[in-house]
């Protein structure tokens, strides 16, 4: 190995998806790079920013993974080594699902120096952006952020908890249980809960319907939602910042409640 590069990983969240809702100290991190990994959410815009030599797509999305993550780690050490500064580009903040400390503890174990620099959560920037707040006095004093799918492929058991609180509940990763997360709801509660579906979120191409736990199939359908999109549920979709003319240039498709 060159006695004058320093091996240095940087873990860097993008945002949620607009290229604007991106830290300033992300952008340093990218600028100082050497090299890039990126993954399948973060806006490719951001590449801009960078004049790194090698700039790598690992995405991994359902069905289809540029790499494995086993392979994204030995990935991270061998680019370290060979080029010095490798940033790894992540949708969201690297520690909400993003599998960020994996990465830093492999590259830490072979004495890679290590940075992380935090990003807007998908699941708190695209409420946000959304007009739906994620607490609100005297309707919801706390919120619960869970992933619809786990490492073993199955629904989080941390939903059947969530159903029967009074927290509003945003679910990442979920579209493809959704059947199956409505019905723990209806089992467990007697209240039509409203729900928002957001495709996409923050992003030019985003697309949104708001229903309730019974209508919210139909409107999904309807307008074919999919992945990657976020659920929101519980009473603070109600009372969203449903303005018609800010909701129409936010992508909204329909509303039911």
């Amino acid at each position: 190995m060159n006695e004058t590069i320093q091996p240095q990983l940087t873990l860097v969240g993008a945002g949620p998806g607009d290229e604007e809702l991106i830290t300033l100290k992300a952008i340093k991190a990218l600028q100082k790079a050497n090299v890039v990994l990126y993954d399948a959410l973060v806006n490719e815009n951001l590449l801009q920013y960078t004049s790194a030599s090698e700039v790598i797509f690992v995405g991994k999305r359902l069905g289809c993974h540029a790499y494995t993550q086993d392979q994204i780690n030995e990935l991270i050490v061998v680019m370290a080594r060979k080029h010095g500064h490798v940033v790894r580009l992540k949708g969201g903040d690297p520690f909400v699902f993003g599998r960020g400390i994996e990465e830093i503890a492999y590259a830490a174990q072979y004495g890679i120096t290590t940075a992380i620099v935090p990003g807007i959560s998908s699941a708190l920037g695209v409420p946000a952006v959304n007009g739906i707040s994620l607490t609100q006095r005297r309707i919801a004093e706390s919120f619960w952020v869970i992933t619809g799918t786990t490492s073993n492929h199955e629904l989080s058991k941390d939903i059947y908890l969530a159903a029967q609180s009074a927290a509003t509940v945003v679910i990442l990763m979920g579209m493809h249980k959704l059947a199956e997360i409505l019905s723990i709801y209806q089992s467990h509660r007697d209240d039509d809960l409203p729900i928002a579906i957001i495709q996409n979120g923050t992003k030019t191409d985003q697309e949104k319907v708001i229903g309730t736990l019974s209508t919210i199939s139909q409107l999904v359908e309807q307008n074919q939602l999919s992945s990657p999109a976020i659920i929101i549920i519980g009473e603070t979709v109600r009372h969203a910042s449903l303005d018609q003319h800010y909701l129409e240039s936010m992508g909204v498709k329909e509303i039911s409640l």
